[in-house]
């Protein structure tokens, strides 16, 4: 009977919680990393979107980009898997608001969760960058694999190395400790600030950078991969009219004809053997038109690679040619700002000018003799017959007089 009614207390009290876990409110934010509202150009950024919350519901998610509820337009540097949207080779472009929308479904309805927005800020400075070894955002299992932080933040007297990986999220390593044990590595003895791992697996994929007093390096994305064919692309950002290099890295072996595209487009076929199972293409002088998404694949065994982002940043040096469209609205707009300095000019001069004017009177005006004339006989003659009528006219009127 004491077992009986144990079991049903439990049960009530089971019920209760659910209830009340039912009825909480969920808190639902955002995270980035690496931490911090602004980003660099050419980083590798991942956002997270988090629930806090006790019931047992299983979440979906939605993402909105500047504005809440609207559809949410890709480019193909940004992907959206679950909780985690990653962003490529930032850009200016990238900058904004974003949102998460986290839902769960009940047995009558469905309830639906907003985050506050994120705001991302894209700087325009060059950050340090980390080194990596080799220098590839692809891998192979089994690999070995170096990362060291950059020259001008070992000095400093507390940095870390971070790692946001799918599989751990966010982990990190004091290289004062001499030790990368969280990673899974080992430092090399006369390297100390650098990390070696003898051998990754799909635990070392994910987002790499370095933090400091000073601030932090570049973040680069590294992806461990089991497939059978990858791509080695410059894990940074490469500068216009630098030289890049491609490499398509076969597992096992090399297969005699290899083509690599770009943006979905094949842009060069290679036919040949190398002994140590890569292909390589070279862009001399690199531009902005060589930016984008770059894989290669094999022609007869049907295998490809993963698609590397390629960030290629303008010289500052660089002439941009300008359209005669251009050339008119700057000649108009170098017109409009030449009114407005010389409009207050114009009527600083109109007001001194009239006031100039208004300041004579009748008074001040000269006394002017006109000019005499000579009368000639006609008007004497004219004058005095004019005299005479008149003297005769008052005599007249005027008898006494």
């Amino acid at each position: 009977m004491n077992i009986l009614f144990i079991s049903t207390l439990l049960g009530v009290a089971a019920f209760v919680v659910q209830i009340a876990a039912s009825k909480e409110t969920p808190k639902v934010s955002v995270s980035v990393w690496p931490s911090g509202s602004n980003i660099y150009g050419g980083d590798s950024v991942s956002l997270q979107c988090r629930v806090v919350s006790g019931s047992p519901y299983v979440w979906s998610y939605r993402w909105f980009r500047h504005k809440p509820g609207s559809g949410l337009t890709l480019n193909p540097r940004h992907l959206v898997s679950g909780d985690r949207y990653s962003i490529t080779g930032v850009t200016r472009e990238d900058g904004g608001s974003y949102w998460c929308q986290a839902g769960r479904g009940g047995h009558n309805s469905t309830a639906v969760f907003l985050s506050q927005p994120i705001r991302l800020f894209v700087s325009e400075l060059l950050p340090p960058s980390l080194s990596v070894t080799p220098g590839s955002r692809q891998i192979f299992r089994g690999e070995r694999l170096t990362v060291r932080c950059p020259v001008s933040l070992i000095n400093s007297s507390r940095w870390t190395l971070m790692q946001f990986s799918q599989d751990f999220g966010l982990r990190s390593t004091n290289f004062h400790n001499e030790s990368c044990s969280p990673l899974e590595g080992a430092v090399s003895a006369d390297t100390p600030a650098t990390c070696v791992f003898a051998s990754v697996y799909s635990g070392n994929s994910g987002l790499y950078w370095c933090e400091s007093t000073e601030g932090r390096s570049h973040a680069v994305s590294i992806t461990v991969s089991y497939g059978a064919i990858i791509l080695k692309s410059p894990i940074l950002t490469v500068s216009e009219g630098d030289q890049v290099v491609l490499l398509c890295q076969y597992w096992s072996w090399n297969h005699n004809k290899t083509a690599f595209f770009k943006d979905g487009e094949q842009v060069i076929t290679h036919s040949s053997f190398s002994p140590d199972r890569e292909i390589m293409i070279i862009i001399d002088n690199v531009t902005q038109a060589d930016e984008g998404f770059y894989k290669c694949a094999s022609m007869d065994g049907g295998m490809e690679s993963p698609e590397s982002w390629l960030s290629v940043r303008r010289n500052a040096s660089a002439v941009t040619a300008v359209s005669p469209h251009d050339t008119w609205k700057w000649i108009l707009l170098s017109c409009g700002i030449g009114l407005l300095f010389l409009l207050p000019l114009i009527v600083w001069l109109l007001y001194h000018y009239r006031c100039g004017c208004c300041r004579f009177s009748k008074e001040d005006l000269p006394a002017m003799q006109l000019p005499q004339t000579k009368q000639d006989v006609t008007e004497v003659q004219w004058d005095l017959s004019w005299m005479e009528m008149s003297n005769l006219l008052d005599k007249r009127l005027y008898p006494g007089s």
